[in-house]
């Protein structure tokens, strides 16, 4: 379900002329994050203030059980270059972050989380590498700890999801799910669409990124414990960012995931082929004509995905 924004609590200097009107859009997805989210504001807007852009920081509220959203009103005053976005209904973070970006007037979007995990402090530092170098289109924070929950389940199960990512991408990724990066707005719009509602829309955004040749950088980062409760689910989110590197891949360039799997049914059909003449007298037997057929097929299939991709105008 896609979570519609509520009617916007504007501050943001009332109200930019709108998009590409501002250097940078810090959208900030926020739920159930009260007893700490003003921290957060307070720290991202100090940094910004410090530093040579023009901006706006974005709040985004997923439909907060607890006084999240309040505090945010309360605060408003403070903070000029903030503007609150409240959601009527719980869309999750890739809702926010996808609407978020849609709706951002900065040229420059940061992602980041309100649970004091990331160094926001060095947002300035991100959207300056954008600026000075033309060439790249999104730098990522790469955490160089893992301080989640499950972290003796985490880390392997990050570490051969990103493998996986990296094999089918063809790109080195040192972290292939963080949270803080910054992209250029424009080149992220095309793709917005492809993002889901959960934590794998940041698995999204890398992947549709490096799957048309736009480049990512990475700047390594510390990374906190969380302050509040956790919201990952270990077991149903893991499967959500297999799923959604598979998918990604198979939406750009799905002869890579089809046609490894292809050829090696049908080498094992020619292997299962010659061993039966050799044992039966030239009789082929019924398991080899399978892997062919199947072989054939999912051949068949990779190079008819690989034909729509190329057609589709789009990348």
């Amino acid at each position: 379900m896609t979570a519609a924004p509520a009617h916007l609590s504007v501050t943001a200097a009332e109200q930019p002329a709108g998009e590409n009107s501002l250097d940078v859009t810090v959208v900030l997805p926020c739920f159930n994050e009260e007893a700490h989210v003003l921290q957060e504001v307070e720290r991202i807007t100090k940094a910004m203030d410090d530093s040579e852009f023009s901006y706006e920081l974005l709040v985004i509220d997923d439909k907060s059980t607890d006084r999240t959203l309040e505090v945010l009103r309360e605060a408003l005053p403070r903070f000029p270059h903030m503007r609150l976005m409240p959601f009527r209904v719980n869309g999750g973070s890739g809702t926010a972050r996808r609407i978020g970006t849609r709706e951002a007037y900065g040229r420059i979007v940061v992602w980041t989380d309100a649970d004091m995990t990331y160094p926001n402090e060095r947002i300035p530092e991100f959207v300056r590498y954008l600026v000075q170098d033309p060439g790249v289109d999104q730098v990522v924070g790469a955490r160089t700890t893992e301080e989640g929950t499950h972290k003796f389940l985490r880390v392997p199960a990050k570490w051969m999801i990103r493998k996986v990512a990296e094999r089918l991408s063809a790109t080195k990724i040192p972290d292939l799910n963080s949270g803080l990066r910054a992209f250029r707005r424009d080149v992220s719009l095309p793709y917005l669409r492809l993002l889901p509602p959960g934590f794998s829309c940041v698995t999204t955004i890398t992947m549709s990124f490096l799957s048309n040749q736009h480049p990512v950088e990475y700047l390594p980062i510390d990374y906190a414990k969380r302050s509040g409760q956790s919201k990952f689910h270990f077991t149903k989110d893991a499967y959500r960012y297999i799923l959604q590197v598979l998918r990604m891949v198979m939406y750009f360039n799905p002869i890579k995931v089809l046609m490894p799997l292809a050829l090696t049914l049908l080498g094992l059909s020619f292997v299962k082929g010659v061993i039966d003449v050799i044992r039966y007298n030239f009789g082929i037997t019924t398991n080899a004509v399978l892997l062919f057929i199947s072989g054939l097929l999912i051949f068949t299939l990779a190079l008819l995905a690989d034909l729509i991709v190329r057609s589709r105008g789009e990348t």
